[in-house]
C-alpha cells in the first residue's frame, strides 16, 4: 500500500515539474512555427516523421528532420532487401527511410545528397513497389467475368460464331478485356494469377499498395532534384518506361503518383534521350518513341493546371536535344495548337510554360516557325503577353524574341504585316523591347516585296 501510494506521488510531482518547464502552470510551451511545406508529399513527410520519432528527441521532429547520409551507406542492403520482401513492416520502414534520405527543404543545397549510386538496386526495387500497384490497379470490380457469345453459333451468315466473343462488361468499365475465342475451364495453377484468385487482394490490401506506390514515386522524384541521380535514372530504360505508362494513363491513374512521375520527368528532360526506348537496353513495358510523345501530348491537353504546365515545360526541354526532333515534330501542329490555347489562360505560369515552350520550337528551323505563324491568334496571345504585361520579364522577352524569329522567314511577313502598328506601338512606348521590335520592323520593311514604298518612307528604308 505504501510502495502504490509513494509510486502515485512520485508521479503527480513528475507532472508538476513538466508543467513547469513547459511554461508556467501545467501548459504546454507554445509549439515552433511550421516551416514552408518542403519537397516531398505531406503524406510521406507525415510518415517519415512518424518513423523518426522514436529515435530522436521532440525538439527535432518536423520537416528539417534530415538522417544522416552514412546511414544509407550502412543500411544499403538492408533498405533494397526491405522493398524486395513485400513485408508491409518491411516496406514502411525502407519507405521512410528513403523519404528522409532524399528529403529537400526548399532552396535548401544538400551537401550529404544520397545518389543511387551508392545504393546498387535501389532503383529496380523502387520501381518494383510501383509495378506492383501497377499490376493490380484496375479495380476488380470494373472487369466482369467474360463468357462466349451463343449468339449465332449455329448460323451461317451471322459472322458471330467463335469469331467475336462476347464480352459482359458493365456500363462503368474503363478498359477492354482481351477474351480468348472459346471459353475453356480455368486450370487449378491459373488460380495463383486469377482475379478472384487464393492470392488476391482486398480493398484494404489494394489501398495499401497504391499507398507505397506514391511513396515511391515520391522518393523517385525526390532523387531526381539531385545532379548526382540524373545521368543514372535517365539512362535507366525501365524508370523512364514505368514514367511515361503512369503519365499515359492519367485518366485512371493515381493523381499523386501521375504528379510525382510527371515532375520527376521534367527535372530529368534536359538530358532526355527518346532513342532509348529503342535501344538494345532490356525493355519492360514496351514503351516507344510515338507512344512517349502521345503520353506527354495527353497530360498537355489536360485541363489540370499542374499538370498541363509541367508537359509544356516538358516539351521545352525535350526539344533542345535534336535526337528528339524526329519524333515531336510530326506532331508540331497539335503541339501549337495546345501552346496557343495556353497564351489565353490568366493563369501566368502556364502562360510561362506555353512562352518557353514555343521558344525553343521557333528555334528549331524554318518549317516548326512558318507553322507558329500560321497558327491562328498566335501573333494576338503573344503580344498579349508583352502589352499586360507578364509579372516576369524574361518572358515578355522571350516572347519578344519569338516574333523575331518568326519574322525572320520571308514567307511569314504578309502574316506579320497585319500587326505593323501594334508593333510600333510596343516601340515607342516599352523602352525595354525597343531594340528588338525595331529589328522586327525592318525585317517587315527593308525587303523589296515585304512593304509598299510609302511604309519605307516612314522607316528611313
Amino acid at each position: 500500500m505504501f510502495y502504490s501510494n509513494f509510486c502515485h506521488l512520485y508521479l503527480e510531482m513528475q507532472k508538476r515539474e513538466l508543467g513547469k518547464q513547459g511554461g508556467g502552470s501545467g501548459g504546454s510551451g507554445t509549439p515552433a512555427a511550421k516551416r514552408g511545406r518542403p519537397v516531398g508529399s505531406t503524406a510521406s513527410n507525415l510518415a517519415a516523421a512518424a518513423l523518426a520519432e522514436a529515435a530522436a528527441p521532440s525538439t527535432l521532429l518536423g520537416p528539417s528532420l534530415q538522417i544522416h547520409s552514412s546511414f544509407a551507406d550502412q543500411n544499403t542492403k538492408r533498405i533494397v532487401h526491405a522493398l524486395q520482401s513485400g513485408l508491409k513492416s518491411e516496406l514502411t520502414w525502407a519507405l521512410n527511410a528513403l523519404t528522409l534520405l532524399s528529403f529537400k527543404e526548399k532552396d535548401d543545397v544538400r551537401k550529404d545528397a544520397t545518389p543511387l549510386a551508392k545504393i546498387p538496386g535501389l532503383l529496380d526495387a523502387l520501381l518494383q513497389v510501383i509495378d506492383d500497384w501497377r499490376d493490380i490497379a484496375l479495380p476488380k470490380e470494373l472487369v466482369k467475368t467474360p463468357r462466349t457469345r451463343s449468339l449465332g453459333v449455329n448460323a451461317i451468315v451471322t459472322g458471330f460464331g467463335n469469331d467475336i466473343p462476347h464480352t459482359n462488361i458493365g456500363s462503368g468499365s474503363v478498359s477492354e478485356v482481351s477474351l480468348q475465342k472459346k471459353a475453356t475451364k480455368a486450370h487449378p495453377s491459373e488460380w495463383w494469377l486469377a482475379e478472384d484468385g487464393l492470392f488476391n487482394l482486398d480493398d484494404e490490401g489494394r489501398a495499401e499498395k497504391q499507398l507505397c506506390a506514391v511513396a515511391a514515386s515520391n522518393v523517385l522524384r525526390n532523387f531526381s532534384f539531385m545532379p548526382e541521380n540524373e545521368v543514372i535514372m535517365v539512362q535507366h530504360r525501365h524508370c523512364l518506361e514505368t514514367i511515361f505508362q503512369c503519365m499515359e494513363d492519367h485518366a485512371t491513374e493515381d493523381e499523386e503518383l501521375v504528379t510525382n512521375c510527371l515532375e520527376t520527368i521534367v527535372n530529368l528532360a534536359p538530358m532526355l534521350d527518346l532513342r532509348i526506348f529503342s535501344s538494345s537496353k532490356p525493355s519492360y513495358i514496351k514503351i516507344t518513341e510515338k507512344r512517349a510523345v502521345q503520353a506527354i501530348l495527353g497530360i498537355l491537353g489536360s485541363s489540370i493546371k499542374a499538370w498541363h504546365c509541367a508537359a509544356a515545360e516538358l516539351l521545352g526541354r525535350v526539344i533542345i536535344n535534336p535526337d528528339n526532333e524526329p519524333f515531336l515534330l510530326p506532331s508540331a501542329s497539335q503541339i501549337y495548337k495546345r501552346l496557343v490555347d495556353l497564351l489565353s489562360l490568366p493563369a501566368v505560369d502556364a502562360q510561362a510554360a506555353a512562352v518557353g515552350a514555343l521558344y525553343n520550337l521557333a528555334e528549331v528551323n524554318m518549317d516548326c516557325r512558318l507553322k507558329l505563324a500560321s497558327e491562328r491568334w498566335a501573333v494576338d496571345r503573344l503580344l498579349k503577353v508583352i502589352k499586360t504585361p507578364h509579372p516576369v520579364p524574361e518572358v515578355c522577352r522571350k516572347a519578344a524574341m519569338i516574333l523575331e524569329s518568326l519574322v525572320s522567314e520571308p514567307q511569314n511577313r504578309p502574316v506579320l504585316l497585319a500587326y505593323e502598328n501594334a508593333f510600333a506601338e510596343i516601340l515607342f512606348s516599352d523602352g525595354k523591347f525597343s531594340d528588338t521590335f525595331a529589328r522586327i520592323l525592318f525585317e517587315l520593311t527593308s525587303k523589296p516585296n515585304s512593304k509598299v514604298a510609302t511604309a519605307r518612307g516612314i522607316w528611313g528604308m
